[in-house]
């Protein structure tokens, strides 16, 4: 019996695949050659979407997770997280953000960070309400880096990682229970994990909120974000110098 390498199998198939998909048949219609370019296309993007499934479920299995919130969840099964890029789907598509946020799959909203980033997300009745993923640093460069040069935040703490993707399904204030579980979810995942400060980008009118914290900075303001005209601004949070108002809002 032949032990088969899938992950090295797949990456042989990606591979043949790319050198295939700009490629056409002279001698065949036009539109043969572009339905079997959107074809290969699906196919790649399929295999594109069982990897970053299957390094996702992973890198999440393997962070430190403790947590006594029964509404509060990391992802652990390839289910649940199909189920937050549905979510995330529903939630830009309905706010007009897929230009800022674009779908590789339509009606899955992932992209390569996702392989190393804790995933949480909140369920009611079995249904997933709310999510957020903590990008952790690595060799590639954060999402955020297309704005700011993060090398001097980088100097000021050991391990960072940036907080995105923030999806909630009924958001109608800031303090929602779906919100404060996220927010929960977040500081547990920095505080077990050996993260030393997170980098985010928010709305400059949510900016009140997250200053009661403690520890959140303004690093930059931006005057729109992608095709989003209204000011943001990119904040940073060390969670060693939390407030009492974090403490007895989220923690409790």
């Amino acid at each position: 019996m032949f032990n088969i390498n899938k992950n090295e199998s797949i990456e042989q198939l990606q591979l043949l695949i790319q050198s295939k998909i700009n490629n056409s048949l002279e001698y065949m219609p036009k539109s043969f050659n572009e339905q079997q370019l959107k074809a290969l296309e699906l196919f790649n993007n399929r295999l594109f979407l069982e990897e970053v499934v299957e390094k996702t479920v992973k890198f999440n299995k393997d962070l430190n997770f403790e947590n006594n919130n029964k509404n509060l969840f990391i992802i652990k099964s390839v289910e649940d997280l199909i189920n937050v890029y549905k979510l995330r789907s529903e939630i830009y598509t309905k706010l007009n953000y897929n230009k800022e946020f674009p779908e590789i799959i339509e009606g899955l909203n992932f992209d390569n960070y996702d392989k190393n980033s804790a995933i949480i997300y909140t369920k009611t009745e079995n249904t997933i309400t709310s999510t957020c993923r903590l990008i952790f640093d690595s060799e590639r460069k954060l999402p955020i880096e297309e704005k700011i040069d993060l090398d001097y935040i980088r100097k000021q703490y050991k391990n960072i990682a940036e907080v995105s993707r923030l999806t909630i399904k009924h958001n109608k204030n800031s303090l929602n229970l779906d919100f404060k579980n996220l927010t929960q979810g977040i500081y547990l995942i920095i505080k077990q994990n050996n993260i030393n400060g997170t980098i985010s980008v928010i709305s400059k009118e949510h900016y009140k909120l997250y200053s009661k914290f403690g520890g959140f900075n303004i690093e930059k303001e931006l005057t729109s974000y992608g095709e989003l005209n209204k000011i943001f601004i990119i904040t940073s949070w060390d969670i060693s110098k939390i407030s009492k108002f974090f403490q007895k809002a989220f923690l409790r």
